[in-house]
């Protein structure tokens, strides 16, 4: 399979009055066409600001960022101009997302009016119709205002803007974390849909385990700002190998009352990202760190096949 898009060595780093900020720290991952790399973790690991910086949406620090074998980190204003046909994003709030003063089919419609990809207005409102089809909103609404419709709505609206362009990769910020649970299934069954119709490549960006469970081929977890695991889906949720991978797996609600579930506590100070010291960042909550993860950063390392860990003591805690 081809490879549509990675990512060496990437960092954004924010400035503030105490220091610099690391927001995403040298992360690395590559993710094949037609495939959806999940990205989870606490809020504040740094899963947003990664999505954004993909996008140009915010600028990178360092690092590199190739799409489609074209290195793409620090593209001219007309050649991210062209990239934003292929690379799009559904924002995670579908009710500041979207401008309350313009009607649904507007919406739907402006970035077609912006890259003139229609020779007609007939070939428009035909294009307007047939995505309003496809993410399932009712053609009765095209003239209505977003505050006239609910949250499942509006972020359906949100889908078809960003399909609008026929892009070929898109960044899913949470983009169900906002709505009702039954809401949440139709928006993932669509988007599934939607990615098997199109070739659709997704980064899925979330703090719901489930949700990701259902919806990735491949998962990345993020703590301040720095890839501590990464492999295959089901062999995440099946032999979880990082200790921080293991507790917020362990949160995760079990639907038999009987089962026995171990709930692993994580106690401890979070480490500051504003110029964070040498050594694990999960180091002071883990319950098996030693001195040399105070020390030294632990490396993305392959430890089992297609399976990344970075850990100093990944072997002694799995057997490996």
């Amino acid at each position: 399979m081809k490879t549509l898009l990675e990512v060496k060595d990437l960092k954004k780093y924010f400035k503030t009055p105490h220091g610099m900020l690391h927001a995403v720290d040298g992360v690395n991952f590559s993710i094949e066409e037609g495939k959806t790399l999940g990205v989870v973790g606490e809020s504040g690991c740094g899963k947003s600001t990664l999505g954004r910086v993909i996008l140009h949406l915010l600028e990178r620090s360092d690092g590199q960022i190739i799409f489609d074998g074209e290195d793409i980190s620090s593209p001219s204003k007309s050649r991210l101009k062209e990239l934003r046909k292929d690379m799009q994003i559904i924002f995670q709030d579908p009710y500041s997302s979207i401008d309350p003063r313009m009607k649904v089919s507007d919406i739907i419609g402006e970035p077609m009016k912006i890259y003139k990809t229609c020779k007609s207005n007939d070939e428009y409102n035909k294009k307007v119709s047939e995505l309003m089809d496809t993410v399932g909103l009712a053609q009765r609404v095209a003239n209505s205002y977003p505050h006239e419709l609910d949250g499942g709505r509006r972020q359906r609206i949100g889908i078809a803007r960003a399909l609008a362009l026929d892009p070929r990769f898109i960044v899913c910020d949470e983009p169900v974390s906002a709505l009702d649970v039954s809401i949440q299934a139709q928006i993932l069954n669509l988007m599934q849909d939607l990615q098997d119709q199109r070739g659709l490549t997704y980064i899925f960006i979330t703090h719901n385990l489930s949700v990701v469970k259902h919806i990735s081929d491949d998962i990345c977890v993020m703590y301040l700002g720095k890839l501590v695991e990464k492999c295959d889906a089901k062999e995440l949720f099946k032999n979880q190998l990082h200790p921080y991978t293991k507790a917020l797996l362990s949160a995760i609600p079990r639907h038999k009352l009987n089962a026995k579930h171990e709930r692993i506590i994580l106690k401890g100070e979070l480490t500051s990202p504003i110029n964070p010291k040498p050594g694990c960042r999960f180091a002071p909550r883990c319950l098996y760190a030693e001195e040399k993860c105070f020390q030294c950063d632990p490396q993305l390392t392959e430890v089992k096949s297609n399976h990344f860990v970075a850990c100093h003591c990944v072997n002694k805690l799995n057997n490996i």
